[in-house]
């Protein structure tokens, strides 16, 4: 019994240095002790929802300690102010009690999220050295009247981007009447905390969760066979196809750049790319099958993006639940494709500034203004063509504060940029005839050339060949079209279109793994010199021999190339297998998932690894 007791309290209590994983058994012991409870309350509706709250309660207390208050602290404002703004009768009150809700939200983030960033913006216009200081730990220090906590550093919450914004998204909903209020406090505090997506996704919108809370639990026997697939499929993602790349190659690689060969760094990015899907869908695929269980149903937060053929379509494929979230709480207000509103004015030169002070050069802030400013000037002269105008300019807009939700550094404001830039270009290029494709490229080509010949850099070496593939595609495409011929190789295009967008996206990607996993005090001077080192290496340095690299690495290249192969496999064989393996025979699953399983754990060669989506 003292043994029994020993374990069980460390399943349940909470240590800093162990924070609760799918990945770990002690998470697994966790749930067969909570979906036991679970199974006697599951056709009693409140005490249902009552317990699983309380037990997502302390599932954020086993992954972030005392953090778990401010959980509480969101969710009993948020559910007071939607009953006001439900009750109230006029707009402008309704309007006064959302800016409440959003300020009080929004501060608690930006203090543990962006106090560095602000800081160092502050010391940077005006000259000051001022040093971040946790407010909330010393005034707790005072009141327990000894140091218990560490005032010198902020810690960022696990998963309060997450939580935040989904509470954003219930309050904004309940303003524009799209759901009414939840009038029992412990059933918004379920949807608020629910344990499986609390910390790292997906964002559900309350009209599609809070419905749940009032159904008769069901899980018939196939939903149960699909809830076992997506809880393996995500094992096996985030073990084998992220932790093992990551421990064997790519943190070494990233650690130090300017040991490796221009193969081995650009080898590195590519598995990275495959590394960050494998562990944040992997945590979602978890997630979704451990709902089901309890029967509740979480939205689809990937489609296999890397299937995407361009910009636009690879981010309604990624994060799908941010993407939204950002499209109808930022993208929209903002005035979307329909015109541009003090907010899209407001963020212009808010980005301005965060431009020169991250620069600290003004020659880049004044490109920055004098690009929006031509863009602004051509939206209100030409009035055909002010709609697109405006609908790429808060497109953008909304991609630099996407940036900006992952991380409060100088490298994730620019992984946003790219990406904008990436689908605006998309936008435009797709009007183009093959002829003028075919023009821009040669002529994009022409001044990468004399770029590279004039001001020789690692940089341009990559942009010269990136750009030498796509002149030639469109070259082609243009041959087709010129002669006469039918596109019968219509397939050939959409690969070649799905692999420029995986190369473009993989290497935007370099922004943002160099700043990941960083203190906001370094992170980014630390994440420019990374890049940059990288750049260097993938743009001189391919004197290596690299058959004797990939016979050095073969395990980890050969769980790349299997786990792109898969990825890329068509939906409808996917969706014959998920189904396949839920319709087995329970004799045949359980011998299943414990192959599974074993195999698994042969890939696990150190401590088990966070989920990347949790630092957000």
């Amino acid at each position: 019994m003292a043994i029994l007791w020993h374990y069980l309290e460390s399943v349940f209590s909470f240590n800093p240095d162990s924070p609760l994983l799918f990945t770990q058994f002690q998470f697994w012991a966790f749930f067969a002790i909570i979906f036991a409870g679970f199974s006697l309350l599951r056709n009693r509706r409140l005490l249902r929802n009552s317990y699983l709250f309380f037990i997502s309660v302390l599932f954020y207390y086993k992954t972030s300690g005392l953090f778990f208050g401010l959980l509480l602290l969101v969710t009993c404002s948020d559910f007071i102010i939607a009953q006001l703004i439900y009750r109230c009768k006029t707009r402008p009150t309704k309007r006064l009690f959302l800016i409440l809700s959003i300020i009080i939200d929004l501060s608690i983030l930006c203090y543990f999220k962006y106090a560095y960033f602000f800081a160092d913006l502050v010391n940077s216009v005006c000259g000051t050295s001022f040093q971040v200081t946790n407010i909330l730990a010393a005034e707790g220090n005072r009141l327990l009247g000894q140091n218990f906590f560490n005032v010198d550093r902020i810690i960022l919450p696990v998963g309060i981007s997450f939580y935040t914004f989904q509470i954003i998204s219930y309050t904004a909903d309940v303003y524009r009447g799209l759901v009414k209020p939840v009038r029992n406090l412990l059933d918004f505090g379920f949807y608020v905390s629910f344990f499986p997506q609390l910390v790292a996704g997906p964002i559900v919108k309350a009209s599609d969760f809070i419905p749940q809370l009032y159904r008769k639990y069901c899980l018939s026997r196939t939903l149960f066979g699909m809830a076992v697939f997506w809880i393996l499929n995500g094992l096996l993602k985030k073990i084998i196809l992220s932790d093992y790349l990551a421990v064997n190659f790519i943190d070494r690689v990233f650690d130090n750049p300017m040991l490796f060969s221009g193969f081995e760094n650009l080898m590195a990015l590519f598995a990275y790319s495959l590394q960050v899907y494998a562990d944040f869908s992997g945590y979602t695929d978890i997630a979704i099958g451990l709902s089901l269980l309890m029967g509740f149903h979480l939205p689809r937060n990937f489609n296999s993006p890397y299937k995407a053929p361009n910009c636009s379509n690879f981010w309604k494929r990624w994060h799908i639940s941010l993407s939204r979230w950002l499209q109808n709480y930022l993208y929209i207000p903002l005035g979307g494709n329909r015109n541009a509103t003090f907010g899209t004015y407001f963020w212009i030169l808010t980005i301005t500034f965060v431009a020169l002070i991250l620069s600290g050069n003004p020659y880049v802030a004044l490109s920055v203004l004098a690009l929006a400013v031509i863009v602004v000037t051509v939206g209100l002269r030409c009035p055909d063509r002010r709609k697109k105008i405006w609908a790429n300019l808060n497109s953008m807009i909304t991609m630099l504060l996407g940036g900006l939700w992952h991380g409060a550094s100088c490298n994730f404001l620019i992984w946003g940029g790219l990406n904008g830039t990436g689908m605006i270009i998309y936008k435009f290029w797709r009007d183009f005839r093959p002829a003028v494709r075919m023009l821009w490229s040669l002529f994009i080509l022409l001044i990468v050339g004399i770029l590279y010949t004039f001001a020789p850099s690692p940089l341009w070496n990559l942009m010269l060949v990136f750009m030498i593939f796509i002149t030639a595609s469109t070259i082609i495409r243009w041959l087709y079209t010129w002669s006469g011929m039918n596109w019968h190789m219509e397939w050939l295009g959409h690969a070649w279109a799905v692999g420029v967008t995986f190369v473009f996206i993989t290497f935007t990607r370099l922004f943002f793994r160099s700043g990941s996993n960083l203190d906001p005090a370094i992170a980014n001077e630390t994440a420019w010199r990374i890049a940059t080192e990288m750049v260097n290496q993938m743009g001189t340095a391919w004197n290596a021999n690299i058959s004797d690299i990939i016979q050095a690495y073969y395990k980890v290249f050969a769980l790349f190339v299997l786990g792109m192969i898969i990825h890329w496999l068509p939906e409808n064989w996917k969706r014959r297998y998920r189904i396949a393996f839920a319709k087995m025979p329970l004799s045949l699953m359980a011998v299943s998932v414990v192959i599974t399983v074993f195999i698994a754990y042969q890939f696990v060669t150190a401590e088990m690894q966070p989920f990347i989506y949790f630092q957000f």
